[in-house]
């Protein structure tokens, strides 16, 4: 009998139920035979939905984000490097130095990219402008010179640009028969629009909460964790029509199986992703797009050249200026007024998911990636 691989996750920033870490990556080695260990900050959630058997080990949490990044990193390193893994994945980029530290000759490490780090932190608005570029460059040669001996994860297809030997394993979502049952679509939608994920402001949380005034017809619902801050500001910004909207999540962390009903709890005109322009986000794929595609929603979105691209191919739903009320409104109205066809596009999007864009496919590239790295550092 062969040896079973020894598998490190390292988190010190997402939750310990992140569906891209947990539910796909972790859970897909861990059905694969290896041993699988969770290094992730301590939540009371993870009594709510334990299934396999993946050990997590918790990391102390710490109200203050700076403190944080010093003393779970520490405690993250101390615990990872006594679990004497075979492969340490990690996906924070404030874990590359503790990443370059577990490097061995006998070991794999991973480092997922979930994110385009380099124009992430230029939109933390809790920096200055000049500091945000600063840190910016000063990451981008951290991360070269740390980074050389590592394998690169990457969760979108266009970090290749910027990381050419890096391994695509698409955060494409999970084919959850919840939501491919969800099949009854008909004419009887109802005028209510959904978004799920977390809630800022560079994701549009402020556009989505006007949309009752643009369309009074409208009820919008935001399913993610969304700062008690940010809650009050968008129901200041719906103003009078602030009864239409409904805000899931203040403070507080939405269990994946949560969002994953609210998908099949109404008949939805549409799928939200209103994000205002940004360099971070206008070439990503949200995953948003496919969980609503799972689910038959139609998607209206941003017409980001990439996202405009994406909705086309798939006939999946419609891309407006999000800047353009006039051009919301009429998208919502199209909507409304053609049933079929939003049905049309509700249908082809989850066809889809079913045929190509779903972790069942990355799954298979993930583990054989794995034991093609494994191989190459004699694992």
């Amino acid at each position: 009998m062969g040896k079973v691989r020894k598998v490190v996750h390292l988190t010190t920033v997402h939750h310990p139920l992140d569906p891209r870490i947990f539910y796909k990556e972790c859970s897909s080695l861990d059905k694969a035979g290896y041993d699988v260990t969770l290094i992730a900050p301590e939540s009371p959630d993870l009594q709510l939905e334990r299934q396999n058997e993946i050990s997590i080990l918790p990391l102390k949490k710490y109200k203050n984000r700076f403190v944080s990044m010093v003393f779970s990193t520490i405690e993250a390193y101390k615990k990872a490097k006594k679990l004497n893994a075979d492969f340490y994945h990690f996906h924070d980029p404030e874990l590359l130095p503790v990443a370059w530290l577990l490097k061995k000759k006998s070991n794999v490490v991973v480092y997922d990219i979930h994110e385009d780090y380099e124009t992430g932190i230029v939109t933390r608005s809790y920096l200055n402008r000049p500091l945000r570029v600063f840190i910016s460059k000063c990451y981008k040669l951290i991360e070269k010179l740390l980074s050389g001996n590592m394998e690169l994860c990457l969760a979108e297809k266009y970090y290749q640009e910027k990381y050419p030997r890096g391994k695509c394993i698409l955060n494409y979502p999970l084919l959850n028969p919840e939501l491919l049952k969800n099949d009854e679509l008909n004419e009887d939608f109802e005028n209510k629009l959904l978004y799920t994920g977390n809630l800022t402001k560079d994701r549009g949380a402020l556009l989505h909460a006007s949309l009752p005034k643009v369309d009074e017809k409208v009820s919008v619902f935001l399913f993610g964790r969304c700062s008690k801050g940010l809650a009050e500001e968008m129901f200041q910004v719906a103003g009078e029509k602030q009864t239409q909207l409904f805000v899931e999540g203040v403070d507080r962390y939405v269990p994946k199986q949560e969002l994953d009903k609210s998908y099949v709890s109404q008949r939805w005109l549409a799928g939200l992703a209103l994000f205002p322009p940004s360099d971070h986000y206008k070439k990503k794929e949200l995953t948003k797009f496919f969980e609503y595609m799972t689910a038959g929603i139609p998607v209206l979105c941003s017409d980001f050249p990439v996202w405009k691209e994406f909705i086309n191919k798939y006939q999946c739903g419609l891309t407006v200026n999000p800047q353009n009320e006039s051009d919301i409104k009429e998208a919502i109205d199209f909507l409304r007024r053609n049933p079929m066809k939003a049905k049309e596009f509700g249908n082809n999007g989850r066809k889809a998911v079913l045929e190509e864009l779903n972790w069942e496919k990355e799954e298979k590239k993930l583990l054989d990636w794995y034991s093609q790295i494994g191989s190459k550092n004699n694992v």
